[in-house]
């Protein structure tokens, strides 16, 4: 067995179905190997989008996604990919090949250090220099992955490296690495703090963030909040951590957020902060939430604890284990009555959206679109203008609600959802996208192609980078620089080329046929939904 035979084995005793990529001659030695494998690949057009499909799978599934792509530009291509993981605590392990070892540092052809330069954007990485080594680098990687807080991990291994024999294959069973060590459970004099001031407030919010979806503690937050009548609003990262429609649910916080949610977090006396960063698109005045409030923290990084906002109680551990033994504390609490307000609160605060009646309203089409879709459905949201009316509409039942959160990384959905239909193949996949971010990464049209992944794509077709149009706006009172979309290609003729339905939604009349077109059957599907080019995100 050699170095790249060591990979591959390795990645089958993680469970590893799918390996998406792009190869060079550094990382050749890797794929001619796994072609003795049952282990799936999946070609993709350009390595960012690997790194995409990877997350897109790893979020469905729980499981690390992997990607592996060769060396110099193919691993700088891959790096904003694996910094929209590392945003977002996506589990990842991301291979890259390298040139040979002795000549490393001399800048030979396609060399990159990319160890050295995707640093900050990993949670840790390797570089492989000696192939008896690999068994044991591939299981801490996995392992540093997909415990504590998840993220991606990058694993460099020279070409010499993969062609080089080994003499005795043995995959380690545990890893015991002295410096990490993540905790799971929480602190039980803390827990028990939580539930006494719990019972004690008489305006408690939960804010969900991505944390609770990545330790699958969805069902268990919602039966605390339940039990106990708390109200729970999320960030953008934490939607569907409850269902859309739960009579407990307000909505997202943040500058885009609702209303409502916002007022929620303002008027509460007690904030239980659950998986979530307290970053500035949720929390753009972090003393807002500490001021006359018992702020609760609670995650599984204890770097994140204190570090925009400091909680009057910080409680480390995963969010499951953590409303687990919450639940075993008994106490007598009635926040009925602060229900009830935020009712009202919702019915009142409700913005008034003015759309041009002369075009599709995309708020009230995303409505309509994700309350058709089914129930377990998955909705991969891309960045812009699309993002922000697919947060505050898109209705989310038993299914889940994917976007780039922390980096914001336009040409997301696609691919995510590529990777989101590979890793859950029974499930309704809908990818949306302006028609920015579409072109960002059409070229994954021909992955769907030819490895028949049958996603469902919507562009919300402005003719402007809509986002930064807005912005412009008002900021530059309608001095708009780089924003003109002009020369983009006709979709149908897209769709076409790669032998896709294509439908043209451009009448509000014609909405409950076309939605009901676009999602029949499990083929792949192309739809242009043309809106006024200066409707706003409000």
């Amino acid at each position: 067995m050699n170095g790249a035979q060591a990979m591959v084995k390795c990645l089958e005793l993680e469970g590893v179905e799918m390996v998406f990529g792009y190869p060079g001659v550094a990382i050749c030695p890797f794929y001619d190997s796994i072609l003795d494998s049952d282990i799936r690949t999946i070609l993709i057009r350009t390595e960012q989008n690997a790194a995409h499909a990877a997350s897109g799978l790893a979020r469905v599934t729980g499981k690390v996604g992997v990607c592996a792509v060769t060396s110099g530009p193919g691993a700088t291509n891959l790096i904003t990919g694996i910094a929209t993981a590392f945003a977002d605590s996506i589990p990842l392990v991301c291979i890259t090949g390298q040139v040979n070892s002795e000549l490393i540092g001399s800048d030979v052809f396609q060399e990159a250090d990319i160890t050295g330069a995707a640093e900050s954007f990993v949670k840790y990485s390797y570089l492989v220099k000696n192939a008896e080594e690999i068994p044991r680098i591939f299981r801490e990687a996995f392992y540093i992955a997909n415990t504590g807080r998840k993220g991606p991990v990058l694993i460099d291994v020279p070409i010499d490296v993969q062609n080089t024999a080994i003499k005795k294959f043995s995959y380690p069973e545990t890893v015991n690495l002295r410096t990490y060590k993540p905790t799971v459970k929480g602190h039980a004099v803390q827990i028990r703090k939580v539930m006494e001031q719990l019972q004690k407030a008489k305006r408690p919010v939960i804010c969900a963030g991505g944390g609770v979806l990545l330790s699958d503690a969805q069902q268990m937050l919602r039966r605390f909040a339940h039990q106990y009548q708390v109200p729970v609003v999320t960030t953008m990262m934490g939607i569907g951590a409850m269902q859309t429609e739960d009579e407990l649910y307000f909505g997202m916080v943040g500058n885009n957020g609702s209303p409502c949610a916002n007022r929620a977090m303002n008027d509460a006396d007690m904030i239980i902060m659950v998986g979530a960063r307290v970053a500035d698109r949720a929390v753009n005045q972090p003393e807002i939430i500490t001021k006359d409030k018992v702020l609760v923290h609670m995650d599984v990084d204890p770097a994140e604890i204190g570090k925009n906002a400091g909680p009057t109680i910080p409680l480390v551990g995963d969010a499951k284990h953590i409303f687990e033994n919450l639940m075993e504390i008994e106490i007598s609490c009635d926040h009925g009555l602060w229900v009830q307000t935020l009712y009202e609160y919702s019915k009142t605060m409700q913005e008034k959206r003015r759309p041009n009646p002369d075009y599709i309203d995309p708020a009230a089409f995303i409505r309509k679109l994700s309350d058709r879709m089914q129930r377990d459905a998955i909705y991969v949201a891309d960045v812009g203008q699309n993002q922000i009316w697919s947060c505050r509409n898109c209705i989310v039942r038993d299914g889940k609600f994917l976007t780039s959160g922390g980096m914001g990384t336009m040409g997301y959905s696609i691919p995510a959802a590529m990777g989101a239909k590979l890793g859950l193949p029974s499930r309704q996949v809908v990818a949306v996208c302006g028609d920015g971010s579409f072109q960002m990464s059409m070229m994954e049209l021909a992955t769907m192609r030819q490895h028949q992944v049958p996603v469902k794509i919507i562009v919300i077709a402005n003719r402007y980078l809509g986002m930064v149009r807005e912005y412009q706006n008002n900021t530059y009172k309608g001095r708009y620089s780089v924003v003109d979309l002009s020369g983009s290609p006709d979709l149908s003729l897209i769709a076409q080329a790669y032998g896709m339905r294509f439908l043209r939604l451009e009448k509000r009349e014609d909405e409950d046929e076309m939605i009901g077109a676009f999602l029949q059957g499990d083929d792949s599907v192309l739809m242009e939904c043309v809106i006024d080019p200066m409707d706003v995100v409000k």
